[in-house]
């Protein structure tokens, strides 16, 4: 996602996941989906992940920012906030996503916010608000997560 090295972690992230040998930037991204968006992770702690996504080259036919985008930010904020506060031995595995559209922007850039709502032992569920450079909200989004065990190789046990 763009120049993710500049993604901000808190120093007790980094302790937590020192010597694993994991590009953490490239953990708690978006993946290449991410990547083709423009979405860039710009800080990332289990009590808040922000991203941006530019509304350009993220558009229905209509020219206006396409939901599935917004869906695609806020499903990437939430997930890394509950994998960080999973930690290294869990993964976390999106099981539901509600986003609700406030208004359609042509251009710009939105930053998502993600917070938490409840971060227990087996999911954990992040809202997340995305905005246009104005500052006015454009979503309103909910995404609860599955917290597994991981195994050695890093998948679902």
């Amino acid at each position: 996602m763009g120049e993710q090295s500049s993604t901000k972690f808190p120093q007790d992230v980094l302790d937590q996941w020192a010597g694993l040998g994991m590009d953490l930037p490239a953990l708690f991204s978006a993946g290449h989906l991410g990547e083709r968006m423009g979405l860039e992770i710009v800080e990332a702690a289990p009590e808040r992940v922000v991203g941006t996504l530019p509304v350009e080259g993220n558009t229905q036919p209509y020219g206006l920012l396409h939901g599935g985008a917004s869906a695609v930010l806020a499903e990437t904020l939430g997930s890394v906030g509950a994998m960080l506060h999973g930690g290294p031995t869990r993964i976390a595995v999106g099981v539901d996503l509600n986003c609700t559209h406030h208004r359609g922007l042509r251009s710009g850039l939105v930053t998502g916010v993600a917070t938490p709502v409840h971060r227990g032992r087996s999911t954990a569920t992040y809202e997340i608000v995305i905005s246009d450079e104005q500052d006015r909200r454009v979503c309103t989004a909910r995404l609860t997560c599955l917290l597994r065990e991981a195994d050695p190789n890093g998948t679902a046990g």
